[in-house]
């Protein structure tokens, strides 16, 4: 497998593809560490996580490096990935024992009954991660995965190879045992393999049609699937709100990490009373991100990671302008994987740039004259990841947000993950839960035990 780098089209590595010899005897081992591992005291596994978390931070920059050379994020943002996933780890660590903890629900001395509730591990579980996150949307898996006492068969995508190998790396100098965090180096067509085994839940991440397929292959099998999918997530800005600030506050939303995040914002509906100051506001801001060399700290766009994401923005570009779009800025390619921020006025809902994932540097702005319209507009997806709203009334926000079917809703904020909050879409956007403590039992099957003495 031949990694690339996005930036410069060179080579950086040729990596050996996992062997189907390979793969079964990584799972054999899986099997066995699998079951040792379960067993293995709590206070024994947090520690294990703890030697992870102090290697990230003592390793932070070479990580960092070594995925902005592959995925072409912006070095700065990089370093912001690894040091916001410690804060997961935290998290979890805290969380974990306390889920863990047998429940007792019935103590019934008279009769001699006892009724209570333990929590055991899935066992295998198939981790098929993202590039645009690795560090994130991994760890919303193989942290409370690994905790809660199963295995984890990480499949790193292919264009976030090195970062996936070398997480492997860290996990097995903390003295995890070898088949409890086992990496396959595979493409997609092979991967599709691994979750044809006998594992006992496989967690994916990417885009709806890929996971659509995941769903069908997995049906009747009668293992959890939970699927992390795309998003064309909103935004309504209403007219009492700080002008410069939303505009400043969404334009990173929309253009952070060159637009390749699952909750980036996609659609912008501004209240006609502002819309004019808003649009001036917004565009002075991208206009001022710096476009560049993903290593120089003061780049903010660097380029997009697949190089076939170019041609769908140009094809959302073009359908766009024309159905009577207006562009105001960039639009076409740089250069190689290089776009330019792209900012489309006077759009509607025909239009691809509304409708599909763009997952680039690109988003459409729509005035409209009331709450109900915007509330409409919203809602007039098949997904639903995030949705979010700017003003300075509380209660108008959450009653606006309350209509839209969406997993998160945004106050005065975008594009933004919290390890104590579920992560969920809805629709095509996906289906179960990471984060949280629901994302921690997402891990786990209850035991029901009657006990009479």
């Amino acid at each position: 497998m031949k990694i690339l780098n996005p930036a410069t089209g060179d080579v950086l590595a040729e990596i050996p593809e996992t062997t189907p010899a390979a793969m079964r005897e990584k799972l054999d081992r899986a099997r066995g560490d699998q079951a040792a591992w379960a067993e293995t005291p709590v206070p024994d596994r947090l520690e294990i996580l703890r030697r992870f978390r102090g290697l990230l931070v003592d390793r932070k920059e070479k990580l960092a490096q070594t995925l902005t050379s592959e995925v072409g994020k912006p070095i700065t943002q990089s370093r912001n990935e690894i040091e916001g996933t410690l804060s997961r780890i935290d998290f979890f660590l805290e969380q974990v024992p306390r889920v863990l903890r047998e429940e007792v629900v019935l103590n019934d001395p008279v009769h001699k009954l006892e009724e209570k509730i333990t929590l055991e591990p899935l066992g295998l579980i198939v981790n098929i991660s993202a590039w645009n996150y690795p560090y994130y949307v991994g760890s919303n898996v193989f942290l409370p995965a690994l905790l809660t006492g199963n295995a984890v068969l990480y499949k790193p995508s292919e264009y976030a190879t090195l970062t996936g190998l070398a997480i492997g790396n860290l996990f097995q100098e903390t003295g995890l045992p070898g088949g409890a965090f086992s990496v396959f180096v595979v493409s997609g067509e092979v991967g599709a393999e691994l979750m044809k085994k006998p594992v006992h839940g496989i967690f994916f991440t990417g885009s709806y049609a890929t996971g659509r397929k995941i769903a069908e292959s997995a049906a009747g099998r009668m293992i959890p699937v939970q699927l992390e999918l795309g998003g064309k997530d909103p935004v309504y800005v209403c007219e009492d709100v700080d002008v410069s600030g939303a505009a400043e506050a969404l334009a990173d939303g929309a253009f952070y990490n060159t637009g390749q995040s699952c909750c980036a914002v996609e659609r912008i509906y501004v209240h006609a009373k502002i819309y004019e100051p808003f649009v001036d506001a917004f565009l002075r801001t991208v206009r001022g991100f710096k476009v560049g060399d993903p290593a120089d700290p003061a780049t903010y766009i660097g380029p997009l990671a697949r190089a076939a994401q170019v041609a769908v923005l140009e094809d959302q570009v073009a359908d766009a302008v024309s159905k009577g779009a207006r562009l105001v800025l960039g639009g076409k390619r740089i250069r190689g994987n290089y776009f330019e921020p792209t900012v489309l006025l006077e759009v509607r809902h025909t239009m691809k740039v509304m409708r599909e994932e763009s997952f680039g540097p690109i988003i459409g702005l729509l005035r409209v004259d009331s709450d109900e319209e915007a509330s409409a507009l919203m809602a007039d997806t098949e997904y639903g990841l995030t949705a979010g709203v700017y003003s300075k009334d509380r209660a108008r926000a959450e009653r606006l947000l309350s209509r839209v079917n969406a997993g998160s809703a945004y106050w005065n904020c975008c594009d933004r993950v919290s390890p104590r909050l579920p992560w969920s879409g809805r629709g095509h956007s996906g289906i179960g839960s990471t984060l949280s403590t629901t994302g921690i039992r997402a891990f786990l099957q209850p035991k029901a035990w009657h006990l009479r003495g």
